[in-house]
């Protein structure tokens, strides 16, 4: 069936319940089910409490979603929204630090930015990185260290901040 996907304030109020400091995954645009389900599967491994992805233009969870996730997906909360920037802002109000991860912007390396309170790491699409607007809403942006010419190529298309989209 249709997979259960639940509301961003359900995320919030799991990781209330176990009296952790909220981790969330917040994905802009994300279209491969292998990215998706191995982006579910690492936020799981990492601790996190949920995962929220955008109705249009977004991969859905789907079985190949579930199976890359390697059943992470059923063990973690997955919200889907029409209005990505609404969820942010809401997330902001609940006392929620988003952090962008961009590359080669000259923003802080992961190593000096404070994630030990409520975070949401919000990462962009395959091709086109994070919209300016949804960048614009985060709090902080964190540069992706890369080295090695393979490595930086393929992630600078997942992590770049597109400075040619209108808002």
């Amino acid at each position: 069936g249709e997979y259960p996907y639940v509301e961003p304030s359900e995320l919030l109020a799991r990781a209330a319940a176990l009296g952790q400091a909220p981790l969330v995954l917040v994905l802009d645009g994300v279209t491969d089910p292998q990215n998706l389900g191995a982006l579910v599967r690492s936020v799981h491994v990492l601790g996190g409490h949920g995962v929220i992805i955008q109705k249009d233009r977004a991969a859905p969870v789907t079985p190949a979603v579930v199976k890359a996730s390697a059943g992470a997906t059923e063990l973690l909360g997955i919200a889907r929204v029409t209005n990505l920037v609404r969820a942010l802002e809401e997330l902001k109000e609940a006392g929620v630090f988003l952090c962008a991860a961009v590359a080669g912007n000259r923003e802080f390396p992961p190593w000096r930015v404070d994630l030990s309170g409520p975070t949401g790491l919000v990462l962009g699409s395959e091709g086109k990185g994070l919209r300016p607007l949804v960048r614009r809403t985060c709090d902080q942006g964190v540069e992706v260290p890369m080295q090695g010419s393979m490595l930086g190529a393929s992630l600078n298309y997942a992590y770049r901040v597109r400075d040619d989209e209108p808002n």
